[in-house]
């Protein structure tokens, strides 16, 4: 940017690490990359001049620009920034209103009323209204959409328009995050209400309420999207966001110090050894904070290996997450005991954490029927041993180290596990969401 003299950093890497047992929680991601964008539009509205180009790097590239039918955290970074919802977080991750203005929860719960800010328009210049609203939620509850979310709204009996700036949820029984969920991206009607959602051109070029107004697409290079001028808050200080996908973080680094990108979340090591000369520090900004994020080991519940939980306990107490700590991020984590941010409200401090026990690992796992009968040092049961596959996404140095470190760790109580480092686009369509993977290891 030609008026802010340094590059700016983030080290998203700094995360908390929670083995968790249960699948990908994609809402989770979500939140995170809407907080990114938010926060990123924050510091630009100090600047004082509008224009230049902001360009960031992202390992991978989008897959689907529907917000409620996207998985994964490229496409949500964009849409996040061309979509708006009926409300957002704030820098303090505070529930505000986006598109609403204000609403009203009744007495027991079961009816929330929103009142949208009047004069907020699509792109193509036409009214914002309670109708897309409701054809955003009906679609999304439709079981045909194909919605991976739908269980968040579940309990929505209807949605219910008042007129053309109040809608209103009515629910079965009352949904603590519902003002929360409810925050996902509003799409328009009068585009998407006779279209193949998953056939339809929307999902390359979207248009949205946003700050941004997408452009252009070109697959695994780069996504760019132009300021939007009307935008109801106030025009964005930046006039072009630009993604390029770059598969790699070392690459990403080396875009980084050349001036190809402007941003970049940095590996642990990166900011520990690679940030420190004096030139980086003269041309480069960079932080340190506790990231919005966690790192997890998810289980397939379908396959056989993983249905009995004591197993999955065991699993969990066979890893030393201080030693990951330590070994992976140099430090720069904290072990987390469940998916909400440690300094909000959510989080619960009195959850049960696994800390590291080997033998309370073995115990649980012989309770299930689970030992090693021939000598061999791997457990079996009925005549299968303990083996699975443990993938992972290519280009991540730091999740491929956790894997080389929980293999060992597992190898010690007698499970044999095979790592496997796959590149992104083939690991989420082919692996993913197929549901075709024993164990996963993601954030």
């Amino acid at each position: 940017m030609k008026n802010q003299p340094k590059k700016i950093i983030h080290n998203r890497q700094i995360l908390h690490i929670s083995f968790l047992q249960k699948p990908l929680n994609i809402i989770a991601v979500f939140v995170f990359m809407t907080l990114i964008s938010s926060s990123l539009m924050s510091r630009a509205s100090h600047c004082e001049q509008y224009g230049d180009a902001y360009v960031t790097g992202s390992i991978a590239d989008a897959v689907n620009l529907i917000p409620f039918l996207s998985t994964d955290s490229a496409s949500h970074e964009i849409t996040g920034l061309v979509f708006n919802g009926l409300t957002k977080v704030d820098k303090d991750l505070n529930i505000v209103g986006d598109i609403a203005e204000r609403w009203e929860v009744s007495g027991d719960g079961l009816q929330i009323t929103f009142h949208l800010r009047r004069g907020i328009c699509w792109h193509d210049g036409k009214p914002l209204t309670s109708a897309d609203v409701k054809f955003t939620f009906d679609t999304i509850r439709d079981p045909k959409t194909g919605c991976p979310y739908i269980a968040s709204y579940q309990d929505i009996e209807s949605v219910e328009v008042i007129d053309d700036y109040t809608v209103k949820f009515v629910y079965s029984q009352p949904y603590a995050p519902a003002l929360s969920k409810l925050g996902t991206e509003i799409v328009p009607s009068h585009i998407l209400k006779n279209e193949d959602l998953q056939r339809t051109p929307f999902k390359r070029r979207p248009l949205g309420s946003g700050r941004y107004i997408f452009e252009k697409w070109k697959t695994d290079q780069y996504i760019i999207l132009k300021s939007n001028a009307d935008y109801f808050e106030h025009r964005p200080y930046i006039d072009r966001y630009v993604t390029r996908v770059i598969p790699d973080q070392a690459v990403q680094y080396l875009e980084l110090i050349t001036g190809g990108i402007d941003t970049m979340g940095l590996t642990s090591y990166q900011y520990l050894f690679r940030t420190e000369t004096d030139k980086f520090k003269v041309s480069y900004n960079k932080y340190k904070y506790l990231s919005h994020s966690y790192s997890y080991i998810g289980y397939n519940l379908e396959d056989p290996l993983f249905k009995d939980e004591r197993v999955r306990r065991g699993l969990s107490y066979a890893v030393d997450r201080d030693k990951i700590i330590e070994g992976v991020l140099y430090g720069l984590g904290e072990v987390c005991s469940g998916p909400f941010f440690k300094e909000t409200p959510y989080y619960n401090r009195n959850a049960e954490v696994y800390r590291y026990n080997k033998d309370t690992a073995k115990a649980l796992f012989k309770e299930a029927g689970w030992v090693d009968t021939n000598g061999d040092g791997i457990l079996d049961k009925d005549g299968t041993e303990f083996r699975f596959k443990l993938i992972t996404n290519q280009g991540n140095k730091e999740r491929e180290d956790i894997a080389t470190i929980v293999q060992n760790q597992w190898r010690d109580i007698g499970v044999d596990v095979d790592v496997q480092v796959i590149a992104w686009a083939t690991f989420l369509n082919e692996f993913v969401d197929k549901k075709n993977f024993q164990a996963v290891i993601l954030g």
